[in-house]
């Protein structure tokens, strides 16, 4: 076997190692997703931590975790309370719009509504139970004309039991919740066609039902996504410094068994000069 085909060999064993581990680890496959747009990024250039545009995400299989909601995680009497990932309370659920084909979606848990036995709807980390509407505010600071509010769900009736969801960015999603009919129940379907998020149908998304879920965001692996964004020219929402980061990675990969070389040389050399030579010896004896 030439060097070429036991190296590309390696590399390919390699590959299906690191990707079947991450299959048994997750129960998802494929076992990571890369983010393509902006709707969950903290900061205007993008952060370790949150999920930004390029990043990778591990994707957990949605029967291996239990989502705990934002609101779970802001009720101090909750026993969730404090719960984090991505740099927010509560989980990031990757789910299918109205259970469609289209792209799927990453973003943030807020609450779920849950049917009760009595026919009214409960909701888990609040003090509603067996309510006809649910009406709630949450620990949720959004800007509004120079101040800020907390974000409201006003009289909403679920066609179903599911969460509501929204992207942490609050310049263009974190406010906007993407069941829109649950914070305007009175708005137009002009005006709710307009905003909020729409399935490939054109129609407004609804609550995201359990069986919607294809994933929870586990852990973040930053910019390696942004290559394949690239590839397939889908890499607007990437931020100068995700590129910048990118590069650096790249080049560190390249240079690194160049280093490692040159490092193990001047180690040889070095003991090279440390062993005596043969003619050394033979003074010694005489």
């Amino acid at each position: 076997m030439s060097e070429f085909a036991r190296e590309a060999t390696l590399a390919v064993g390699l590959v299906t190692i690191l990707l079947g581990s991450m299959w048994i680890a997750t129960g998802s496959f494929p076992p990571m997703v890369v983010v393509e747009s902006g709707s969950m990024m903290h900061e205007d250039e993008g952060s370790v931590g949150a999920i930004d545009p390029g990043d990778l995400v591990l994707v957990m299989n949605p029967d291996r975790v239990e989502i705990v909601t934002y609101v779970e995680a802001t009720q101090e009497a909750n026993e969730n309370f404090g719960y984090e990932t991505h740099g927010m309370a509560g989980d990031v659920i990757i789910y299918r719009k109205n259970g469609g084909s289209d792209t799927p979606v990453i973003h943030r848990a807020l609450l779920k509504a849950v049917a009760n036995s009595s026919g009214g709807w409960d909701v888990p980390g609040t003090s509603l139970v067996n309510v006809d509407s649910i009406t709630w505010t949450l620990d949720y600071e959004c800007p509004y004309h120079g101040g800020t509010y907390n974000l409201k769900i006003d009289s909403w009736e679920p066609n179903h039991e599911g969460y509501l969801t929204t992207g942490d960015n609050l310049d263009s999603n974190g406010c906007n919740i993407d069941q829109l009919r649950a914070t305007s129940p009175d708005a137009s379907e002009t005006y709710i066609r307009g905003n909020g998020l729409k399935d490939e149908n054109g129609n407004p998304v609804l609550a995201v039902k359990d069986e919607w879920i294809i994933g929870v965001a586990a852990t973040e692996i930053p910019w390696l996504g942004a290559a394949k964004l690239a590839i397939s020219g889908t890499s607007s929402s990437v931020t100068d410094s995700t590129w910048r980061s990118l590069a650096m990675v790249v080049v560190l990969i390249i240079a690194t068994p160049y280093l490692v070389e040159a490092i193990a040389e001047r180690r040889k050399d070095e003991s090279d000069l440390d062993q005596p030579r043969q003619d050394d010896w033979h003074h010694d004896d005489e």
